[in-house]
C-alpha cells in the first residue's frame, strides 16, 4: 500500500463509518471506532444489531446514515464484506478499509473493477498512528 494512499483514507476531515462495531472493548470493532473518534474523526457506527454504543446512536446500515462517509472501514466476516463493497458501490462511496480478517479475495477484486480505492491486510489504527508520528 502506497503511503499517499494512506494519507488519502487517513486525512482528518475524512467521514468514516465503522461497519461491525461492537459494545464489547475486547472486539476489533469497538477499538477501531472508538479509536477514531478519540482521534477526531467524524465516525458513524454500524451494526444491524445495535442501537447505541459510546453514547453515540448506531445506525443499522450504510443507507441510514445522516450523510454518505468519505471512507469505510469493515470489520466483519469476509462473505458480509461481500456484501458491503457492492452496498457502498450502490452508494457512490469510493474509499473501503478492510480490517485484517474481514477481507476477501471476491471483495478486493470487486472493489477493484468498480474503481473504489481499497486498503485491506493493515489495521487503520496502527497505520494511523505511524502516519500522526
Amino acid at each position: 500500500m502506497s503511503t499517499n494512499l494512506l494519507k488519502d483514507f487517513l486525512r482528518k476531515e475524512n467521514v468514516f463509518a465503522v461497519i461491525g462495531v461492537s459494545i464489547n472493548p475486547k472486539k476489533y470493532g469497538h477499538q477501531v471506532y472508538k479509536d477514531l473518534k478519540e482521534a477526531g474523526y467524524t465516525v458513524y457506527p454500524v451494526n444491524s444489531h445495535l442501537d447505541e454504543i459510546l453514547g453515540d446512536r448506531c445506525y443499522h446500515s450504510l443507507s441510514e446514515l445522516p450523510e454518505i462517509p468519505d471512507v469505510v472501514n469493515i470489520v466483519v466476516p469476509p462473505e458480509v464484506t461481500e456484501k458491503i463493497v457492492a452496498e457502498c458501490k450502490a452508494l457512490g462511496i469510493e474509499r473501503i478499509w478492510m480490517q485484517p480478517g474481514s477481507e476477501s479475495e471476491q471483495a478486493i477484486e470487486f472493489c477493484r473493477r468498480n474503481n473504489i480505492k481499497v486498503v485491506h491486510d493493515l489495521c487503520v489504527m496502527v497505520k494511523r498512528m505511524e502516519l500522526e508520528k
